[in-house]
């Protein structure tokens, strides 16, 4: 699966899938770590616009990415998040780590 993605000054914009599971979240974990370590992006911005499902593999995803950007002082974005996927972040703890914006 090709990602979609850009840096943008010292932001990481992903543009997550319309379903993110095991093998989508596997892949977009390889991209965003190499990402971060060769070109050092202090931030990192998930766009939902297209997604429709996540799972856990999801939640685990942005928890990785938040651990691996916090230890530079950077922080962890999500962008288009539709209403579904604001509960599921808001119940799994998620929206003490990722900042929507709206």
């Amino acid at each position: 699966m090709q990602q979609e993605c850009a840096i943008i000054d010292n932001y990481l914009c992903i543009k997550m899938p319309k379903e993110l599971d095991h093998h989508g979240a596997s892949d977009i974990r390889k991209l965003a770590d190499e990402l971060i370590i060769d070109d050092r992006v202090k931030n990192i911005v998930f766009d939902f616009e297209d997604t429709v499902f996540m799972d856990s593999s999801g939640i685990g995803l942005i928890i990785g990415r938040y651990r691996k950007i916090s230890c530079f002082g950077g922080k962890v974005y999500g962008i288009h998040v539709n209403e579904r996927l604001q509960r599921l972040l808001k119940a799994s703890g998620m929206s003490s780590i990722i900042q929507i914006l709206v």
